[in-house]
């Protein structure tokens, strides 16, 4: 998602039935709004809807499947939107393998070098990575 969110993607490629659902939640307490895009799974997990540093309760805001999310709005972040299927092998490798989100990168992104955000809860294991 940094990748998408620098501008380096060029092509980014998605899996057409990728079930991750983008909300927005909204702290009951303070007001602060935050994006997560989970896993059908972790959506399921009470512990995904709580403030981990207050414990206070965060409010569904807004929820929409995260490929809808990227079909409206991928030309904002300057990159072409390549859909995939798993009727064929080599989709179904690639949904497999990278959990149905993927890109071509424009330029070399030294993820290694870089500083992991202050809280990086919400973009952890997206999409089985």
């Amino acid at each position: 998602m940094r990748a998408l969110e620098m501008g380096a993607v060029e092509t980014l490629i998605i899996y057409e039935n990728l079930e991750h659902p983008r909300l927005t939640l909204k702290n009951t307490q303070t007001g602060d709004e935050v994006v997560k895009i989970l896993s059908p799974e972790e959506a399921l997990d009470k512990a995904q809807y709580v403030d981990p540093e207050s414990g206070a309760e965060l409010e569904v805001t807004e929820s929409e499947p995260y490929v809808e999310w990227l079909a409206e709005n991928y030309r904002s972040f300057g990159t072409q939107l390549e859909f995939v299927t798993n009727r064929s092998q080599e989709g179904s490798q690639f949904v497999r393998g990278f959990g149905g989100i993927g890109g071509l990168l424009r330029y070399e992104v030294p993820f290694d070098e870089m500083e992991e955000p202050e809280d990086d809860s919400d973009w952890e294991d997206d999409f089985g990575l």
